[in-house]
């Protein structure tokens, strides 16, 4: 049995194959104007104007402390994962792990991003000491440093301090208000000829959804997400990959979030 299972799907309609293929066709259409939608949002967020990257980071990878210029290995573009991790954590994020699950294929396969001008990482405050194990027990592979002591997650946004948590001052999802201690995004960036680096795209909270392969791929099928009756919010039954417990199937009101120091899943 599975972890979570919110039951069978219940007097839904059935037709004919021809009206079936007649609904299909007239969603097809649908389908069409959203991928129209989509070329033209992802044109728009090409032509954003960027902005210099002026601070000097520094991050420690696997293999030395590294810039972030050293991050894109030689290419043009890189693109960042902010995972949550805090440096007081002993694992990272549970949401973030679900998203991480993707990535992994990322690292598997990075030639596909590599011959696209384009390297992967994915960025904590944690050390990298506490990364490096939590990512062995995950068995990934994909780069991910450690940005502690460093203001890299708070200029982007990410990350904030007590005093902007305290006056709900924080900057997230391009707006102020109340924040939690960490928070999940993504962040493109360029660099020039010349070595100059530019922020050219930051994302966050459904932004990322692109970058998650299980809810695309659930997205295609009946019953979708199938997190609507979900107590404690919509990912209420994301565990990290290696503590599903198929002994037991949690109903929609008794599966929580099991990390009191993690934030709130996202809401839809």
């Amino acid at each position: 049995m599975p972890s979570y299972d919110s039951g069978p799907v219940r007097n839904h309609p059935v037709v004919s194959h021809d009206k079936w293929l007649e609904a299909r066709v007239e969603l097809l259409a649908r389908e069409k104007e959203f991928s129209r939608a989509r070329d033209e949002l992802n044109r728009r967020r090409r032509e954003l104007p960027w902005e210099r990257v002026e601070k000097a980071y520094l991050f420690e990878a696997p293999n030395g402390r590294e810039s972030l210029g050293d991050l894109f290995e030689g290419r043009r573009q890189l693109v960042v994962y902010h995972f949550m991790f805090a440096p007081e954590w002993n694992e990272g994020c549970k949401h973030c792990s679900f998203w991480a699950d993707s990535f992994d294929a990322v690292g598997v396969h990075a030639e596909h991003l590599e011959h696209r001008d384009t390297t992967f990482v994915a960025i904590s405050r944690a050390p990298l000491a506490k990364i490096e194990a939590f990512k062995k027990r995950m068995g990934w592979s994909f780069k991910w440093v450690s940005s502690y002591g460093s203001d890299f997650n708070f200029d982007y946004f990410v990350s904030f301090r007590p005093e902007e948590i305290k006056s709900k001052s924080g900057f997230y999802n391009y707006r102020k208000g109340n924040v939690d201690p960490e928070r999940e995004g993504a962040s493109a960036f360029y660099r020039d000829e010349n070595g100059a680096i530019f922020h050219t795209y930051s994302t966050f909270a459904r932004g990322i959804d692109l970058l998650n392969t299980t809810y695309n791929m659930l997205d295609l099928t009946a019953k979708g997400r199938d997190e609507e009756q979900l107590t404690g919010g919509p990912q209420a039954w994301v565990r990290y990959h290696d503590q599903y417990d198929t002994d037991r199937t949690p109903g929609p009101s008794s599966a929580r979030s099991e990390r009191a120091d993690l934030p709130s899943p996202t809401p839809p």
